[in-house]
């Protein structure tokens, strides 16, 4: 049972021993001590009504690393004195979630205890392996308790999520970080290292790096308590601890939550005519890790969806920005697409075409299939002009204007519906005279 495990309750029995992790003897050990979840720990707020009143519930902490879910989790296994047992989703599987089960049981009859089950990155069970959890919450057999950094609402069953609480844990902000250095910096004796005023700037290198995450940010300090020890330098100062620590990537995961916000950021900035924001989370994007291909496609699904007529540059701006980015790769073509976005964001405006194709095909998909009006129907053969195909078919050239006032392209009871309705921005006001214009055509041939 490698993965199948329960954390010492009180770690900070063992706090001075230097083998433990500086994350993990600075472990909160009553809820007050957990750092910037303030909306869910603090007077009146759900998990603080739940340590006081003593009444445990299943519940789903959502949040990004570092920020508290499994300390949370610890200490209400202290609090309820329920046996914690931990899985990981990443390498367990049936048999170690059948193993907890059991292990549940013998604690409800025969040691009259309760358990806290922990499973760390839930999102990663499949639905099978989230449904083997059920009768057991719903019996009382184990209070579930599920982390995760991805959106519940995507990643885990209806019937699981309708049996847990869901609780959205944030990133820990710049206060929340600098009270967890100060702690950190004062249990490992340091405070003295970073008291000048080029510790100053030091301390603010290494918040910047956390990104919210508290448990980088204390292994960073570590890293530096570490460095600091071997090479007892004459100033501590950001220079100093950039040399000691590479920086680390900001917060991102490909195919996670933080990816797909950073992604709607950027295409409603865009649409939002910022070129300044859309710059930013383009920006972003590329320092996380982004493949630029994958914006380069986003790029021209913004100009389809969002410019359309309105500025049909657009969208040849950012094909040609793709294939700029393929001949010269990066980084510089990457400033191809950064010019792409800037234009989009700075280009008129109109969804019109996109709401008309989907109007369109929200029809189609639940109509009946209307024949093609006979007189638009190919004709080839005598025989199908014989029969009336094509009888009466207008040819517009020979028309005034280019254009057969009155005629109708529509199949029989969809006659004068209208989809498309341009915009009076960029080209497509031209084009919404043009489209007047012919319509008083038709008005005039039908007076």
């Amino acid at each position: 049972m490698a993965d199948l495990f329960t954390i010492p309750v009180d770690v900070r029995a063992n706090a001075a021993d230097q083998h433990i992790p500086l994350a993990e003897r600075l472990r909160p050990q009553q809820l007050s001590d957990v750092i910037g979840q303030e909306h869910l720990t603090g007077e009146g707020m759900p998990l603080r009504i739940a340590f006081d009143s003593q009444k445990i519930h299943s519940m789903i902490l959502w949040g990004p690393p570092g920020v508290g879910k499994t300390s949370i989790a610890r200490l209400m296994a202290h609090t309820f004195e329920a046996d914690f047992v931990a899985l990981s989703a990443v390498l367990s599987g049936v048999k170690e979630i059948r193993e907890s089960i059991e292990r549940a049981q013998v604690n409800r009859h025969q040691l009259q205890r309760s358990t806290i089950l922990f499973v760390d990155e839930v999102h990663r069970f499949n639905k099978s392996q989230q449904d083997a959890f059920l009768p057991h919450v719903e019996s009382g057999l184990i209070t579930f308790i599920g982390a995760t950094t991805e959106n519940p609402s995507f990643e885990l069953n209806n019937a699981l999520l309708s049996r847990a609480a869901v609780y959205v844990l944030k990133p820990l902000g710049s206060e929340a970080l600098a009270k967890m250095l100060e702690h950190a910096l004062n249990t490992l004796g340091l405070n003295a290292a970073f008291a000048s005023p080029s510790g100053g700037n030091a301390k603010a290198y290494v918040l910047e790096i956390a990104d919210g995450d508290g448990r980088r940010l204390l292994n960073l300090v570590e890293q530096l308590a570490t460095a600091i020890d071997a090479k007892r330098p004459a100033q501590l100062d950001e220079a100093f601890v950039m040399s000691v620590l590479a920086r680390a990537s900001r917060r991102f995961d490909k195919s996670g939550d933080d990816f797909y916000d950073q992604v709607s950021a950027l295409h409603k900035s865009v649409r939002g005519s910022d070129p300044d924001a859309s710059l930013y989370w383009f920006c972003r994007m590329l320092d996380g890790g982004a493949d630029p291909r994958y914006l380069a496609r986003r790029l021209i699904r913004m100009a389809t969806e969002d410019i359309g007529l309105a500025d049909p540059r657009a969208l040849q701006i950012t094909l040609d920005a793709s294939d700029t980015y393929e001949r010269l790769g990066s980084p510089e073509g990457e400033l191809a697409l950064a010019e792409a976005v800037v234009y989009l964001a700075i280009a008129a405006k109109s969804n019109a075409v996109y709401n008309a194709y989907n109007a369109v095909r929200a029809l189609i998909q639940q109509d009946e299939s209307r024949p093609v009006p006979m007189h638009i129907r190919n004709a080839p053969t005598k025989l199908m002009k014989d029969i009336g195909m094509g009888k009466g078919y207008r040819y517009a050239h020979d028309e005034a204007e280019a254009y057969a006032a009155g005629e109708n392209y529509l199949p029989m009871g969809l006659e004068g519906h209208r989809w498309y309705d341009p915009t009076d921005r960029g080209l497509e006001a031209k084009i919404r005279e043009k489209l007047a214009h012919l319509r008083a055509l038709d008005g005039k041939l039908e007076s």
